[in-house]
């Protein structure tokens, strides 16, 4: 990663100036030597919510959520990656591009001027881009990052990378707490198309980062259940208070990535996987009224999920392939009603109450308190029923609302929560949680796969965490037949311009998307 190209991400908000015998930038409103420091922020919530998206293409096929079915397997249902492509790495290029300068300018204006709540945001932003980039690619430039005078830029260790973004959040609770110096909502409303200026939201948020970091460390004999439990308890009390970023839908950047019209997911299908938590046969006979609410069945009304180690769609019939994820066989579906969040104007999250709730749940199961992760545990299914259901109205989408009667009747099955605290297991935890990040929160799926090895086993029932997950049997040949455990780093800047770091962290490996993260070790 070249600084000189980061530093040139500036130049979407500041235009650079000329000669000043050609042009006085002083006098020119369409070319300011500086802007109002919330200026800055509308295109890095867009990117903070987007670009997962983008890389949700690729990573969503390690943890089998989706297939792209075609003429061969690809490498990424092969736990593999493209060589000498940019795929499975924008948000290495939004975290350290779009942001990149642009960040640093806004928080510096926000410091001088005292607005502690945009710099607070500020400091969130920062957080989430070291959080996602050190949970997708292990070693990441921190210390070096945004530095001009650099061309080559050394590696910092995921530990440091999981200190930091604790550091930043920590900061970010302080400045959003305060009330002095030029804190104003309707400045910082003006660019904040998520929370409209609301700092007690950001705030919250803030907890729910910190909670996320904290959880992961779940393998570590640092890990405290207890702080996790704290920060989920100062963050959302309920889905009013998710971060949704709403797409106008009037122009193809404006258009949620996921839609039809953007058609980036139009041949993607659902997986065997992915219906099994569903469609009852992992939890005893009970079909989850969501499942026709956010996977598509196929024409002839029955939900099937395609099998990613068979090529294309195997020995399914046309009537038997699954719809596309819109809801309409084939490539249909364009300027039609969507389904869920795959809709041009469906609204996508940050974070929900109801990921964040399966997180206390699973901390709280962790300490030893199984009565607090039960009531964690149903909230989070609960909530995630309305989400869905929330998201279904964004655009008038097609499929109907899950009932009140539907929704008590799938709360008061003992197979989907436990009449008592006793009969809680991990499985129940860690399935709904993917069920309820499904589509969407494809970071925060990985990482829970990868905390628990893939297949680890619940030790309550000698039965694996993710029921029915299974590596795929015909593995990336540079795999040397081991799972996927990271995303190599972004090839047009680092396998370019930044080899030799590379080399010293081990990149240059053919298996080094193999290489165990810091995060998921003991």
């Amino acid at each position: 990663m070249r600084s000189t190209r980061v530093l040139l991400a500036v130049t979407l908000l500041v235009p650079a100036a000329s000669c000043k015998d050609f042009l006085d930038v002083n006098t020119n409103p369409n070319g300011p030597q500086a802007v109002s420091a919330n200026l800055y922020l509308a295109p890095m919530l867009h990117w903070m919510v987007t670009s997962p998206q983008y890389d949700g293409r690729f990573v969503g096929r390690y943890t089998q959520q989706w297939t792209a079915p075609g003429t061969s397997l690809s490498t990424w249902d092969r736990m593999g990656y493209d060589p000498s492509s940019d795929n499975g790495a924008q948000q290495w290029r939004d975290v350290y591009w779009s942001f990149g300068q642009n960040l640093v300018d806004m928080m510096t204006k926000a410091e001088a001027e005292q607005r502690w709540d945009l710099l607070g945001v500020g400091y969130i932003l920062k957080a989430w881009g070291w959080q996602v980039l050190t949970d997708l690619h292990g070693e990441i430039i921190i210390e070096e990052a945004i530095d001009a005078s650099r061309f080559t830029f050394h590696y910092d260790s995921q530990d440091f990378a999981y200190q930091e973004i604790q550091r930043l959040l920590t900061k970010a609770i302080e400045l959003l707490q305060k009330t002095d110096g030029a804190v104003d909502r309707a400045f910082l409303g003006r660019t904040d198309h998520i929370y409209n200026g609301d700092r007690s939201k950001w705030l919250k948020l803030a907890y729910g980062m910190l909670a996320l970091n904290l959880n992961h460390l779940s393998n570590k004999t640092s890990y405290k259940p207890a702080d996790v439990i704290a920060a989920v308890d100062n963050s959302f009390t309920s889905n009013a208070d998710d971060p949704l970023l709403q797409y106008p839908g009037t122009q193809n950047d404006d258009r949620n990535f996921l839609g039809r019209t953007r058609s980036n997911i139009t041949s993607y299908r659902q997986t065997q996987f992915a219906v099994g938590l569903m469609n009852g046969s992992v939890f005893g006979g009970v079909v989850d009224p969501r499942m026709s609410r956010i996977l598509s069945a196929s024409p002839d009304g029955q939900y099937r999920g395609l099998d990613i180690n068979v090529v294309g769609f195997g020995g399914l019939t046309a009537s038997q392939q699954p719809n596309n994820l819109f809801g309409y066989a084939g490539t249909g579906g364009l300027a039609q009603p969507g389904k869920y969040i795959f809709d041009d104007k469906a609204r996508l999250p940050v974070m929900t109450y109801a990921q964040l709730q399966f997180i206390k749940a699973e901390a709280a199961y962790r300490a030893g308190d199984k009565t607090t992760a039960l009531l964690a545990y149903r909230n989070g299914v609960s909530a995630h029923i309305d989400f869905v259901n929330a998201r279904n109205l964004d655009n008038g989408q097609w499929p109907t609302q899950i009932s009140a009667t539907e929704k008590n009747a799938f709360l008061a099955s003992p197979e989907i929560v436990p009449a008592t605290p006793a009969g809680l297991t991990l499985t129940h935890i860690m399935s709904q949680k993917y069920i309820a990040q499904y589509g969407w929160g494809h970071n925060e799926i990985w990482m829970d796969l990868r905390r628990y090895h893939y297949t680890d086993t619940d030790p309550a029932t000698g039965t694996q965490v993710f029921p029915g997950f299974v590596p795929p049997t015909n593995l990336y040949p540079d795999n040397g037949g081991k799972v996927v455990q990271r995303i190599r780093p972004r090839y047009n800047s680092e396998y370019v311009w930044n080899r030799a770091s590379l080399d010293a962290i081990g990149g240059l490996a053919a298996d080094y998307q193999t290489k165990p993260l810091w995060i998921t070790q003991p």
